[in-house]
């Protein structure tokens, strides 16, 4: 399913404070069969600059279109859309499937497993569709690989952005440790306690 960009963005989850770029650890990300090494990390950037005219793209190799992209996070995240901008004459992905939470995929691995969810796509060159997740299968995600199995029939295919939105499950855990924390005793009242004889006496 996709979602149509017919609105004001600041008044829906389109913002910035959706995306999930700032929680890729983008160091660890790979893709096999691209055609330039490490070119895959071109593609993730902020969403405002999802459109930004770069020369770096994601391309796969000559006369082979499928690619395999593992993106990993910092944190625990909770994916609620994905969104793909490919590139012009046929070089677009045509589908997409998702694989949550599994390391060290490749392409024989990926044909044979069963996706978590998948998507047939559209040419989006303007970065206005976003694939909706079954969020519930989304929870928890470590890692996701993205698998492209197919294009529109050009000789590669490109990618020039992979915008995932969604939420941090870790600043939830921090602000909830806060709040446990500001509840509990001073540290410093409890030992003054047991200095004054409050604390457990030992019975013959």
């Amino acid at each position: 399913m996709a979602c149509l960009h017919d609105h004001s963005c600041e008044d829906h989850d389109c913002s910035t404070d959706w995306s999930l770029y700032k929680h890729i650890d983008l160091t660890k990300v790979t893709a096999l069969n691209e055609s330039v090494p490490g070119s895959v990390k071109s593609v993730f950037k902020a969403w405002e600059q999802r459109l930004s005219s770069s020369e770096e793209h994601l391309e796969s190799n000559e006369g082979d279109p499928e690619l395999l992209v593992y993106i990993p996070f910092t944190s625990d995240v909770k994916i609620k859309s994905i969104s793909i901008v490919g590139g012009a004459d046929g070089t677009s992905p045509s589908k997409m499937r998702a694989f949550i939470n599994r390391d060290g995929i490749d392409f024989s691995d990926a044909q044979g497993m069963q996706a978590i969810q998948e998507w047939e796509l559209a040419e989006n060159l303007q970065g206005v569709l976003e694939y909706q997740t079954r969020y519930s299968k989304f929870q928890s995600v470590a890692s996701i690989t993205l698998h492209f199995p197919e294009n529109f029939g050009g000789e590669t295919t490109q990618i020039h952005y992979i915008g995932l939105k969604g939420e941090a499950t870790q600043l939830k855990r921090d602000v909830v440790a806060t709040i446990v924390y500001e509840l509990m005793p001073n540290p410093s009242d409890h030992k003054a306690r047991s200095e004054s004889g409050g604390g457990l006496s030992h019975v013959e």
